[in-house]
């Protein structure tokens, strides 16, 4: 019963979490017009670093431990993955196409995710397991499909290496959680060695926007809320759960936007899109249900 209970807030957190990501797109699109995915990607992962480094003390870390938190090996995993996702994923949806690459980078992560879990954890492929995935992806395909544009052999080869830096990402965590890691100190330490390394892109790049109240509000939004309280939430939950479900899980980050693209972006959606919708949650329930056994 404790053991099913504790499943339960993992599933919690990571579906939370997913929800969270999911809000990304939606603060994206109302942020100043000449706010550049580059520098909004930049601001995401470095405020929610700084974020997650000063609230340390509220969650049981401390920033004394953060020399011995850059030696980690999965730190540096996590890191590296969060800093490739930002400019792989952004210059697949300029070559592809917004709706293309997310099918990809979405639609592989728990792929890329179960596939390094099996190799590093022995994490094995449970049918439940598949059956979910599955159902979640072809939703994910359908939620698209009228939206798929021109094909880019590139573009492609990006987003797979999206979904590929997700998957590392997550079994990184998993390593270091393993190993005793704290599940802010990781993350925040994380972050912040990402937003260092992608410092280089913003040379050219103009950040007025970000003096500028709507710009403010985005940037705080999008470090503090989609970033840092996100992936902790994401993050705590793999602490209990294994890299492959937990991707799998995260799949509410498409689901979230779509309803929020609607609500807040006036965005219609056709009855296939619907049904492909309805894919991605009947795959979601499944797996939450799994996981609390």
């Amino acid at each position: 019963m404790i053991r099913s209970q504790r499943n339960v807030g993992s599933i919690v957190a990571v579906l939370l979490s997913g929800t969270l990501l999911g809000t990304a797109g939606t603060a994206v699109a109302l942020a100043p017009a000449e706010a550049s995915t580059t520098s909004l990607g930049v601001a995401r992962v470095g405020i929610g670093g700084l974020i997650l480094l000063l609230l340390l003390p509220l969650f049981g870390g401390s920033q004394r431990n953060l020399g011995s938190v850059v030696r980690r090996g999965g730190v540096w995993v996590m890191a590296l993955s969060t800093a490739a996702f930002q400019p792989l994923f952004f210059g697949a949806t300029t070559r592809t196409g917004v709706a293309l690459s997310t099918v990809i980078t979405i639609g592989t992560m728990p792929l890329f995710t179960g596939v390094i879990g099996r190799v590093l954890f022995k994490a094995p492929f449970k049918r439940i397991w598949i059956i979910a995935t599955s159902l979640a992806v072809i939703g994910l395909l359908l939620r698209s499909w009228e939206q798929l544009e021109t094909v880019d052999t590139l573009g492609i080869a990006m987003a797979l290496g999206a979904g590929l830096a997700t998957g590392c990402y997550v079994n990184g965590a998993k390593y270091e959680l393993n190993r005793g890691g704290h599940p802010v100190e990781l993350p925040a330490v994380a972050y912040s060695l990402s937003a260092l390394l992608l410092l280089p892109l913003l040379v050219g790049d103009s950040l007025t926007w970000i003096a500028t109240k709507p710009g403010v509000l985005t940037a705080i939004y999008l470090g503090a809320i989609s970033m840092a309280l996100a992936n902790t939430l994401q993050v705590v939950g793999l602490k209990r759960l294994s890299p492959g479900p937990t991707a799998t899980l995260l799949l509410a980050d498409p689901l979230t936007a779509t309803i929020l693209g609607i609500w807040l972006l006036d965005e219609s959606i056709t009855p296939l899109a619907t049904l492909g919708l309805a894919f991605v949650a009947i795959g979601l329930v499944m797996q939450g249900i799994a996981e609390r056994r």
